[in-house]
């Protein structure tokens, strides 16, 4: 058993898309006409275009959705982010056994690339 994926409703599929497989390096594996498949390593996201659906910033549910990115590719994937005009939210920093940035997807979604490990974490979190 193990981590299989995350999907996250977006308002716009096509805009979603340039963030997620454009600025940010996902893997497109399938598209359709209202949802997408991309690849993270070994798990994958889907995107699902759904425009009717009101948006709220404080709710239940998903607080962020985190990526690891190893240590020694973090700056570069901060670069790429600074560069497109992300909204970077927290970070770099050290944080939990590992380094984290936090930032926000085109729907304002909070993403977070971190170098840790559950391993990492569990030895700073008594």
């Amino acid at each position: 058993m193990g981590f299989s994926h995350v999907t996250l409703n977006v308002s716009d599929l096509e805009r979603s898309l340039a963030f997620y497989v454009g600025t940010i390096g996902m893997k497109l594996v399938h598209r359709a006409l209202q949802d997408a498949y991309l690849e993270w390593g070994k798990a994958w996201i889907c995107l699902q275009e759904r425009p009717m659906l009101p948006t709220a910033r404080l709710q239940l549910g998903v607080d962020h959705v985190a990526l690891y990115t190893p240590q020694d590719e973090l700056q570069a994937a901060v670069d790429v982010l600074k560069s497109a005009n992300v909204p970077i939210i927290r970070g770099p920093v050290e944080r939990g056994g590992g380094w984290t940035v936090n930032f926000l997807d085109p729907d304002g979604t909070q993403l977070e690339f971190h170098s840790g490990t559950l391993g990492e974490r569990m030895k700073v979190w008594k």
